[in-house]
């Protein structure tokens, strides 16, 4: 389910679910690269799903990664190109001649922003096979970079979809592999994402991680911080933000 999609009235808030909602799995939001190599113009994709989870209520997604026209390989003879041929690259995308098999497919999505992640998660691996899943989930939350602006807007088939970059949007930011890997933060606990709890009296949002975690400690903020123009909570100083992560 996502923003275009969100029936129950929510504007695509609450919409991410299994596997997602797992507090122990990286979940990952589509990002737009503009089809530019700077990042400095990428924006939120609309359709990407925003947390909390649903039901159970864990903040997600922990961070957002390209995943919009993004051009991989093709499976010659699948389902995705007997339904999907226009989104076939043709030759002259890769053969200087233009002739040639179709060998690539173009698909947008967080099934494809997810395995940008799991590419930098194995590169992380490759120069050190002894980071544990939480530091390696530690490291690509605390080292994204958040970079924002408060809000984009988007307009398809006439109807225009506009996105802030809040908690529940981008998680912990943009994920940045150099950054990643020259990271040396080692998880000492668990690095399962926190939970949300919702005073609908307060208008309060408690951020609550579970005892023994590496998140710091709770953090409360009001609707017009989550659902306004505010990003991150006040930047790098707030949840997920340096100053509030133990490791």
């Amino acid at each position: 389910m996502c923003i275009r999609d969100s029936n129950l009235g929510r504007n695509g808030y609450s919409t991410i679910t299994a596997p997602g909602n797992s507090p122990h799995a990286i979940t990952v939001g589509c990002m737009k690269t503009m089809e530019t190599y700077p990042r400095n113009d990428d924006l939120i994709a609309s359709y990407s799903s925003r947390g909390p989870t649903y039901i159970d209520l864990t903040l997600k997604p922990d961070v957002v990664a390209p995943g919009n026209l993004v051009v991989s390989l093709l499976d010659p003879g699948s389902t995705l190109e007997a339904q999907f041929p226009a989104n076939v690259m043709p030759p002259s995308y890769y053969t200087a001649s233009g002739t040639g098999p179709a060998m690539y497919f173009q698909l947008s999505g967080t099934s494809m922003s997810t395995p940008v992640v799991a590419g930098a998660a194995a590169v992380m691996l490759q120069q050190n096979p002894n980071l544990s899943p939480d530091t390696v989930k530690a490291r690509l939350m605390q080292t994204a970079t958040k970079d924002f602006p408060p809000m984009s807007s988007t307009t398809q088939n006439g109807v225009t979809y506009t996105d802030t970059y809040d908690i529940f949007t981008v998680g912990a930011g943009y994920i940045e592999v150099n950054a990643a890997l020259a990271s040396t933060a080692v998880a000492q606990n668990s690095a399962e994402s926190p939970s949300v709890l919702y005073s609908p009296l307060l208008a309060l949002m408690n951020v609550t991680p579970a005892s023994g975690t590496i998140w710091g400690s709770n953090a409360v903020w009001g609707t017009n911080a989550v659902w306004g123009t505010s990003v991150l909570l006040s930047g790098t100083n707030a949840v997920w933000g340096l100053s509030l992560i133990h490791i």
